[in-house]
């Protein structure tokens, strides 16, 4: 392709989830697209297929129940004309509260939808540099080939494209036992602005056992030499010995339990994730343990008995970009007007995540070229959070995010149970959206 080429059209690079939602939203408005995809010519470590959407993990798009975050998201996309949740309800099958697919089918139903748009242009060829000039939208997600990695690096500079995940998990607040748990921090210095998870020596004992012993992710395709020390994964830290844990990220010193007035054996520190402390990461907890085995043991951590994972820990290779600093909440480059991003490359996580992305770049890039005022969604919304976030202020290194409850106000009840303040968070969010559509995008 011709890094320099510019006309009318939008140009698209991948064929992904956000790809083929970018170019269906910018067709069905009226503008043509050229949607680049470089396989089966070029060939991706996980995909198998020259399907367009190919599904390379999961079939599961996750939970469709209006009571969860990833139902909601999904019931806000439906709204606003999304292709891949219309394929999905086609080639669905049972998974109970989940929208699982068929993905051979799931992936001929979109690629055939997306050839047989009159205004879409399947070009299948690699695209290895950033077109110069002209409406584009960059989507290959994190497994983004090195040429055009590379002229990511050149555009955004090295220090702002990352090519690991180290996360921490994330849980919501309101879940933490603070009869058990505590506010503080080291020594008292500053705030008491960390909730302390203290542990007795046998209490770690139990948990450090349970912690060697657990299962680890298949996609845990890490090299931990390759990782700063800052970010090896809580259970490599645990291989040193029975002490590592207390002499790093659960070092007790300078805490005191306000409950025996001594300082703990150990200590879990959960911090801050968001200002309006809905969310609190695992302080120094990177993990490569399966999401099952995440629940079992960090739910031994005194505090943590009942905690609702907002996002788990991961540690795996994923390119993806510095949002805060490149992206605008439209989904533009600050750099550059013309210039879209979406999908798991914008530092969004998951399938229907990667979707939403995708659709709101193909919308404001069709906009943009209709001359009209490009739209974020509100933040009451979860995409409309979820992209507040994405490329809102961070107070440390940019991780990816997830879908989650914790992005959206709180909904205050007293002792209502928690799935009735998430079906309430869920009623509000779409009925700003129903609002927001009436208002904004009327026909």
């Amino acid at each position: 392709m011709d890094a320099k080429r510019s006309d009318t059209t939008i140009t698209i690079v991948g064929g992904g989830l956000a790809g083929a939602e970018a170019a269906w939203q910018a067709a069905e408005r009226g503008v043509p697209v050229a949607l680049y995809e470089m396989r089966p010519d070029v060939q991706t470590p996980a995909h198998r297929t020259d399907l367009l959407a190919e599904l390379v993990c999961s079939n599961s798009l996750k939970a469709d129940a209006p009571g969860t975050a990833h139902g909601i998201l999904k019931a806000e996309l439906r709204r606003l004309g999304s292709l891949i949740l219309r394929c999905a309800e086609e080639t669905r099958v049972p998974a109970g509260q989940a929208l699982a697919v068929d993905r051979t089918r799931f992936a001929e139903t979109i690629t055939g939808a997306i050839e047989d748009h009159p205004l879409i242009e399947l070009r299948r060829e690699e695209v290895t540099a950033i077109p110069e000039v002209g409406p584009t939208i960059i989507a290959t997600g994190p497994l983004t080939s090195p040429g055009l990695s590379a002229s990511l690096a050149e555009m955004t500079g090295d220090s702002r494209l990352y090519f690991y995940d180290a996360l921490s998990p994330i849980l919501s607040t309101e879940s933490v036992d603070m009869d058990v748990a505590f506010m503080g921090s080291r020594y008292g210095k500053g705030e008491a602005a960390y909730i302390n998870c203290p542990m007795d020596a046998e209490q770690y004992d139990a948990f450090y056992d349970a912690l060697i012993s657990a299962e680890r992710t298949l996609h845990a395709d890490y090299d931990p030499a390759e990782l700063f020390e800052g970010c090896l994964p809580v259970e490599i830290i645990a291989s040193r010995g029975r002490d590592a844990l207390r002499f790093g990220p659960m070092k007790p010193v300078g805490l005191q339990d306000p409950r025996t007035g001594h300082r703990p054996w150990a200590v879990l520190q959960l911090r801050a994730e968001n200002q309006d402390l809905t969310m609190y990461n695992l302080v120094g907890f990177q993990t490569s343990l399966k999401y099952g085995e995440q629940r079992r043991v960090f739910r031994m951590i005194p505090g943590l008995a009942n905690a609702e994972f907002l996002r788990y820990g991961a540690v795996h290779r994923n390119t993806y970009l510095d949002a805060p600093s490149l992206l605008r909440p439209t989904w533009q480059a600050q750099a550059r007007d013309d210039l879209f991003f979406a999908g798991q490359l914008t530092g969004v996580e998951g399938y229907i995540e990667s979707t939403g992305s995708g659709l709101m770049a193909g919308m404001n890039a069709a906009r943009l070229m209709q001359g009209l005022e490009l739209i974020t969604l509100p933040a009451g919304t979860i995409m409309g959070a979820l992209t507040a976030h994405i490329t809102g202020p961070q107070g440390g290194r940019f991780q990816p995010m997830n879908a989650n409850f914790g992005l959206l106000p709180r909904v205050e009840g007293g002792r209502r149970k928690r799935r009735e303040k998430r079906e309430e968070q869920g009623r509000r969010a779409l009925e700003v959206l129903d609002a927001f559509i009436a208002e904004q995008l009327p026909g």
